[in-house]
């Protein structure tokens, strides 16, 4: 088989490359297994959300999928707190840099419903195989064909086959931490604030979610220890719950009241990752290219902005270059090369800043939180900065 493009992986970086390259008149196609999304259930949430930048909720807009979500299911967060591991204290709020909101936070079941239902539409090939190897410019798959294109797209998460196929190079540096997963119902209301906790035991993050016929609903993200974390994972259910609550009243500080789990604890390693983002003929994007850690929780919104640089520079080509010529994949490759460094810098600079105990950091890190509470402009710059990824 022969195409232009192909695009490997059927998560919201694959769908949304594959979709966004139709858009502009590019012959594409998905090569991944077909998923079923189940329906939305009222009042049961997709494990995994998203923290959707305003840049990227443009960009999914651009596609014609942003308007295709069901309202109910959006949580628009008009403010944060940032809580250091003393007394510093950190309020951001959309109204400093004249925002509706600071960012959405959405099921990832939600917007992969609405990127399936787009591809369909758009008549965009779906080759419902996996790659197993790559030489020469081809794909081999699972089935045992064989697949040609000028250019194959690494959408296919932080494990990417075809990255490994290829011989790309890979970097993955471990944090030693876990990322813990849960909903839960709230004694009190969110309204629509995200609310962090660096911790000198990890970061503990609260994001706002739509409420529940039980009430106020929040979905926790807690970059836990290893050790900690697998223990609580290794609990039984009923068991594992009642830990898990006795560690927020604590660790929460009664900010929200009592909380309450109301779902499945997941949990997945924590990892620095960076990857050869092009090669001949090949193009990483997402999790594939890059990982961070989720405590700004940018990882999506960088892969989102791969997608749409990806896109405007193949499109954008020469006509007499194909699509995986090097010269444009390396367009693509310096047009992220700023923000995913900058993110990169940020998220890893903030999770060592706070993994230290050393009592002048202490200090320091948390004198800095009051002066920049204190600085309306430095706020607006960090607003703005975040809205741009």
């Amino acid at each position: 088989m022969s195409h232009q493009i192909v695009v490997c992986g059927a998560g919201i970086v694959g769908l949304s490359t594959a979709l966004a390259l139709a858009r502009r008149g590019q012959r594409v196609a998905v090569l991944a297994p077909r998923t079923a999304v189940p329906a939305a259930d009222p009042n049961r949430y997709h494990p995994r959300v998203y923290a959707i930048s305003p840049a990227s909720q443009r960009f999914l807009a651009d596609l014609g999928v942003w308007d295709a979500m069901p309202s109910g299911r959006l949580m628009p967060v008009e403010a944060m707190e940032i809580h250091g591991d003393a007394d510093g204290q950190v309020n951001l709020n959309a109204w400093q840099a004249a925002l509706p909101q600071l960012a959405w936070i959405v099921e990832s079941g939600e917007i992969e419903r609405v990127l399936i239902q787009a591809v369909r539409m758009f008549g965009i090939p779906w080759l419902e195989d996996r790659c197993t190897g790559y030489r020469d410019g081809e794909i081999d798959t699972e089935s045992g064909a064989r697949i040609q294109a000028e250019l194959f797209v690494g959408a296919d998460g932080a494990a990417s086959p075809l990255r490994t196929a290829a011989g790309m190079k890979h970097d993955a540096v471990s944090y030693e931490d876990t990322g813990l997963v849960v909903h839960l119902d709230a004694e009190r209301a969110h309204h629509g604030t995200a609310i962090q906790w660096f911790r000198d035991d990890g970061v503990l993050a609260l994001l706002p979610l739509p409420d529940t016929a039980d009430g106020p609903q929040v979905s926790m993200v807690w970059s836990m220890r290893n050790e900690p974390a697998q223990a609580l994972l290794a609990l039984p259910p009923e068991e594992q719950a009642a830990r898990l609550e006795t560690l927020l009243a604590q660790a929460a500080e009664g900010r929200l009241g009592r909380l309450k789990v109301r779902s499945k604890l997941h949990g997945f390693p924590l990892t620095l990752e960076r990857a050869q983002m092009v090669a001949p003929g090949i193009a990483l994007a997402g999790d594939a290219a890059h990982r961070l850690h989720p405590l700004a929780g940018q990882g999506l919104n960088l892969g989102l902005g791969d997608v749409e640089a990806l896109a405007r520079t193949v499109a954008g080509r020469e006509p007499y270059r194909t699509a995986g010529d090097l010269r444009v994949l390396h367009r693509y490759q310096r047009a992220r090369a700023e923000p995913v460094l900058a993110m990169r810098l940020a998220t890893d600079g903030l999770h060592k800043l706070f993994a230290s105990h050393a009592t002048p950091l202490v200090w320091l890190r948390n004198a800095g939180m009051h002066w920049v509470e204190k600085a309306p402009l430095i706020k607006r710059r960090l607003i703005a900065g975040a809205s741009a990824n």
